[in-house]
């Protein structure tokens, strides 16, 4: 885990003053690294989550302009803690109704000043911004929180992006091709729902955390999942938010190391990202699965990626016992890891994912899941047992609107020989397809059944 002193922040080391571009890389550099930490600690301190955040943003603020003219302190993390402590102090005493609250809070800060760096140490030098022992407990608390069942899904995003991952704004906008201001009034609203709700800055009880663990271990997919695929925009891949949700799945295996689930989560996103590399063209054009170089896949996320899902295995046997079994993550993962570890398309083991995908179907089932199981039984099976497959899914009407259906169907009346119809499904996907990367080898592949 990272220490408060981690981050090697130092004075400029030119002769001339402090410069703003300086600056900004410096508090860029602590806030990535540090956020949740930061957060974290000043809202146990303050027992207000919304009132942390938004001191800590004025922290970030302050320091752009102190640092641009005074350089790095030496602890960046405690000017930041001690700033941010500042402002909520400040916030307590304009709020005459909790003149009780804001007494107890500086007594706090009269403790832990010299830690925080606004004052000289009196007795140690080895202090920290907070107490060792509660950092991961604060994290952990921050991801429960932020993810919390009484926001929605948008806003969960949105905030665990936010105050968990240190992302602005504005990269958060960028992200999701939405616009700020609606990014913006989501986390404003996440707050003021949290604070409405009375949602305390804590851990829930072992009973309710597994129970919660869900709601985290989701929003987490989506991030990841709107990285690995956009859903719309002229790019295939949003790498930098795949990567935020690696780093954020890889933080929170670290702190429950005993959730099967989580490790899951972390293998399925590390398998699933060592194939970047060979997943786009030059121009950024998608390469199918059967035309990708294998030899571009990243063997170290590979590696980390079976690392993960045995220790969730492991941590799965270990679970067992108390009557639990493989959940959707593991499961996805395990169909990752076939992929992953197979040298071509047709030496991939086909049977063996269609039994994955059939005991993903039981444990968390959705149209999705079974359209995917239909692809796999066209590798294993043909493509007409898979076709009637996706007819049976297509009659429920379950995916209307949606590109996929009609891009599987496509590609199996492809397979079939029958071109007029595949050429129609063809044509139907790339108008109901919202990325424009997608869109293009839909219509390439329409065109060529003309």
């Amino acid at each position: 885990m990272a220490r408060a002193d981690r981050p090697a922040v130092t004075h400029p080391t030119t002769d001339g003053p402090p410069s703003t571009e300086a600056a900004r890389r410096a508090v860029e550099a602590v806030w990535r690294i540090e956020s949740a930490r930061i957060v974290g600690a000043l809202a146990r301190y303050t027992g207000d989550f919304g009132l942390a955040e938004d001191v800590a943003q004025e922290a970030l603020a302050e320091a752009l302009v102190s640092w641009s003219r005074d350089g790095a302190p030496a602890s960046p993390v405690g000017w930041l803690l001690a700033t941010a402590r500042r402002r909520a102090i400040d916030s307590f005493r304009r709020r005459s109704a909790r003149d009780e609250r804001y007494a107890q809070l500086a007594g706090r800060l009269a403790e832990g000043e010299a830690a925080a760096g606004a004052a000289a140490p009196a007795e140690r030098s080895d202090d920290l911004p907070w107490d060792p022992d509660r950092v991961d407990d604060d994290v952990l608390a921050l991801m429960f929180v932020a993810c919390h069942p009484v926001l929605s899904p948008e806003a969960r995003v949105a905030l665990t992006l936010r105050v968990v991952g240190g992302l602005s704004s504005e990269e958060i906008a960028r992200a999701f091709l939405v616009p700020v201001p609606t990014v913006q009034a989501r986390i404003t609203r996440a707050k003021k729902t949290i604070a409405a709700a009375g949602v305390p800055f804590e851990l829930p009880p072992p009973e309710e955390r597994r129970e919660r663990l869900g709601a985290v271990l989701s929003v987490l997919y989506v991030i990841f999942t709107e990285g690995s695929t956009a859903t719309s925009g002229d790019r295939l891949l949003r790498t930098d938010l795949a990567y935020e949700a690696i780093r954020l799945a890889r933080m929170l295996a670290a702190l429950l190391p005993r959730e099967p689930e989580v490790h899951g989560l972390l293998a399925l996103f590390e398998l699933t990202a060592a194939r970047f590399p060979a997943r786009t063209g030059p121009d950024g054009e998608p390469v199918l699965l059967e035309d990708q170089d294998r030899r571009r896949w990243d063997r170290s996320a590979i590696r980390r990626g079976r690392a993960a899902l045995d220790r969730g295995r492991a941590a799965l046997d270990r679970a067992t016992a108390a009557g639990r079994g493989l959940g959707p993550y593991g499961l996805q993962a395990a169909i990752a890891a076939c992929h992953a570890s197979a040298p071509s398309v047709a030496e991939t083991d086909w049977e063996r994912i269609v039994l994955l995908y059939e005991a993903l179907g039981r444990v968390a089932p959705s149209p999705v899941v079974e359209l995917n199981r239909a692809v796999a039984v066209a590798m294993a099976s043909g493509p007409q047992q898979a076709l009637d497959l996706v007819d049976d899914l297509a009659a429920t009407g379950r995916l209307a609107g949606s590109h996929l259906l009609p891009t599987v169907r496509g590609e199996l009346l492809t397979r079939l020989g029958r071109t007029a119809e595949a050429r129609a499904e063809l044509e139907l996907a790339a108008r109901l397809c919202r990325n424009a990367r997608e869109r293009s080898v839909l219509l390439r592949k329409a065109a060529a059944l003309a």
